[in-house]
């Protein structure tokens, strides 16, 4: 479901925008819809409160928590559950953040994400992208989205850019605590600047070298590292966020002094902050991750080359929390322990 629905059928009803906004605002808050100084008898028209229970009944429908795996860091991998029974996942982050996901698969096929095995299977709506937002915010607060879940955002362009503009604007999240994470994409770098909510921007580099960002994201758009470093660097003059720039240290691969040296080519002078994140091992695939003190000396190493990095320890690493592993480990009847949620929990409302 897209959100332009959802205000067709409100406006179908004799809502007005301001009617609308404030129905889209409570949701997307997690607050009940009866919160607020004025009572719906004296703001929303009769058709529309009739239809009020069924209408928030259909928005609370359309992303049902399965389950969830808490981590020792924090953070909380879910198990969404949409409307037509397919499965995403969401990841609460330490320090309210919130990870979600934009498609059912990937297209894209990275060899290290467990997300691209199956291909891309649908697109989630704008609707159930905001959808995942609401149900993290029953759960604890939400005041910074990341479009980095299961999905290459720019694949589904349309809906996430619609979610954004919602979750910028009555979503009551700042424009650059949503962050659109891309493998590189035209239609992105042409589209997010035109938007009135204009989100930070994270690129998925992961090698200095061509061919080697080739063999790690198969059917990523073939754009050289350094033709995506300056389309980020447009961008981030343009905004005034600098540009968030994703490396996933495998071992042997790219965590190399040659991809270090390429690193420090690429990026001086640059407005960019590089983010180092030690691979989340998955069992089914060869990749692994380099040590602990080796990922430290690489961060080191670049700041020291005036690299601004950070490095980031992937969240849900003791819950097997790579992307797309709990939905396949659901869809193939893996079996570890998860929490069941009662019903109960998924009606509580808590204010972001």
């Amino acid at each position: 479901m897209r959100i332009h629905t959802i205000r067709q059928r409100l406006r179908d009803l004799g809502a007005k925008p301001i009617h609308e906004q404030r129905v889209l605002r409570l949701w997307s808050q997690a607050l009940p819809q009866d919160s607020g100084r004025r009572q719906l008898q004296d703001f929303l028209p009769q058709e529309v409160r009739e239809a009020l229970p069924l209408i928030v009944a259909e928005l609370e429908g359309l992303a049902r928590l399965r389950s969830q795996h808490p981590g020792d860091d924090g953070s909380a991998r879910l198990l969404v559950e949409l409307a037509d029974g397919q499965m995403a996942e969401s990841v609460l982050l330490p320090r309210d953040g919130l990870c979600v996901s934009t498609q059912i698969g990937c297209a894209v096929g990275c060899v290290f994400c467990m997300t691209g095995k199956e291909g891309l299977l649908r697109q989630v709506g704008s609707a159930e992208i905001v959808a995942q937002v609401a149900l993290a915010r029953t759960l604890r607060p939400v005041r910074k989205v990341v479009f980095m879940g299961m999905g290459e955002p720019s694949h589904n362009l349309d809906n996430v850019l619609e979610a954004i503009d919602l979750l910028g604007t009555v979503g009551n999240i700042g424009h650059k605590n949503l962050v659109f994470s891309t493998v590189g994409d035209a239609r992105a770098f042409e589209r997010l600047p035109q938007g009135r909510v204009k989100p930070a921007l994270a690129l998925s580099l992961h090698s200095t070298k061509a061919n080697v960002r080739a063999e790690l994201l198969p059917r990523a758009p073939r754009i050289t590292p350094e033709e995506l470093v300056e389309e980020g660097e447009r961008y981030a003059r343009a905004t005034g966020y600098p540009i968030q720039y994703q490396w996933t240290l495998l071992d042997g691969i790219n965590d190399t002094e040659e991809e270090l040296e390429g690193i420090v080519r690429l990026l001086k002078g640059k407005y960019a902050l590089m983010n180092m994140i030690p691979y989340n091992s998955v069992p089914e695939l060869p990749y692994r991750r380099p040590s602990w003190e080796k990922a430290a000396a690489i961060a080191r190493s670049l700041h020291q080359r005036g690299i601004l990095t950070k490095l980031r320890n992937s969240a849900g690493q003791d819950v097997d929390g790579g992307c797309g592993q709990l939905r396949a480990r659901h869809a193939g009847g893996m079996g570890r322990k998860v929490l069941p949620i009662r019903a109960e929990t998924q009606r509580e409302q808590s204010k972001p």
